[in-house]
């Protein structure tokens, strides 16, 4: 639940937390905000010459970034955006190559406690929608 004295969460200020809270090497991803719910954030990666290797596919340290950056994004639409974190494990499993489309990132909230929060992600090529990466996530709330 947000606070009621935070700010009301949107796609711009999910987008501005993006530049506030995050080094410039993962605001260079590229990363928009397509959509968010409660617990619930989806973010697209373009898929470019910078993020790819050999044969256009995009790196897997590119998805895990945007898989980390997205569930904090995720807690901050339930939590609000005044609460420190810091990710304590992330755990990711790589199910084929993605080439040739952007990924779409979806983080979800799986449970918020006093001072864990663990959180999954489902990474899909934009276009086809096919699950590439998975990753599940524990984050201290500081």
């Amino acid at each position: 639940m947000i606070p009621t004295d935070a700010p009301a969460v949107s796609v711009e200020s999910l987008q501005a937390l993006l530049s506030a809270w995050f080094a410039p090497w993962v605001q260079a991803l590229g990363l928009q905000v397509e959509s968010f719910a409660d617990g619930e954030v989806t973010l697209r990666l373009p898929n470019n010459d910078q993020l790819s290797r050999v044969g256009g596919m995009i790196c897997g340290q590119a998805m895990m970034s945007a898989a980390d950056t997205a569930m904090a994004l995720a807690i901050a639409t339930q939590l609000g955006d005044q609460r420190p974190m810091t990710t304590v494990q992330q755990s990711t499993s790589f199910l084929k190559p993605l080439s040739g489309q952007d990924a779409r990132v979806t983080a979800r909230v799986v449970r918020a406690g006093k001072n864990l929060v663990f959180g999954e992600i489902d990474i899909t090529g934009a276009t086809d929608g096919r699950s590439v990466c998975r990753a599940s996530t524990t984050y201290a709330l500081l």
